[in-house]
């Protein structure tokens, strides 16, 4: 078939053919004329459904997976957007706009890694640490350092006092080391 008849064929412009020959989307002979049926199935193929006409016979999909399906909802009901219908499938236009969201969110996060606003989790975690053990060893000198002080002042025996101060920051200490830091 000639560019004309196809279009005429699929009911679409010629330059709607010219097009979709330019982009491979049609199948050609070796003499430049259209391989109609080959046409018909590699365009459905390859053209997006919201692309389509309305009118145009649609060919039968393939069932869309139920994970595929539960993670636009999810995608969707995550950034406040309607979700699919239960036991419905996801629209087009709904898991388009899923994926929008999702290159939308990485490419925020890309953006917060080059401006130094984002935080590594491991890294995050290894400073937590590093500081609390920092902390615990300041306190468990602490004793050492102020028993004699406090001692005089209160007229006590300094390795009293300081076996006292000992023993009290200890148990506040192991009670600190049940707390864990959550990073979500």
């Amino acid at each position: 078939m000639s560019e004309r008849q196809y279009a005429a064929h699929v009911g679409l412009s010629r330059g709607a053919i010219q097009k979709a020959k330019a982009a491979g989307r049609l199948v050609l002979h070796a003499d430049g004329s259209i391989d109609a049926d080959a046409s018909d199935a590699r365009r459905a193929a390859l053209t997006d459904p919201s692309k389509q006409r309305k009118d145009a016979p649609r060919p039968s999909m393939k069932p869309v997976p139920d994970t595929a399906l539960s993670a636009v909802g999810d995608t969707l009901r995550e950034n406040g957007l309607a979700t699919p219908a239960v036991g419905g499938g996801a629209t087009f236009l709904q898991a388009k706009t899923a994926n929008e969201v999702l290159k939308a969110q990485e490419r925020r996060l890309r953006l917060q890694k080059m401006k130094g606003e984002h935080v590594d989790r491991p890294r995050a975690t290894a400073l937590v640490f590093r500081l609390a053990r920092q902390e615990r060893d300041a306190w468990v000198n602490w004793p050492a350092r102020v028993a004699a002080q406090m001692a005089v002042q209160m007229g006590i025996e300094p390795h009293r006092m300081q076996k006292v101060l000992e023993a009290h920051v200890r148990d506040h200490l192991s009670e600190l080391a049940d707390l864990r830091p959550e990073f979500r």
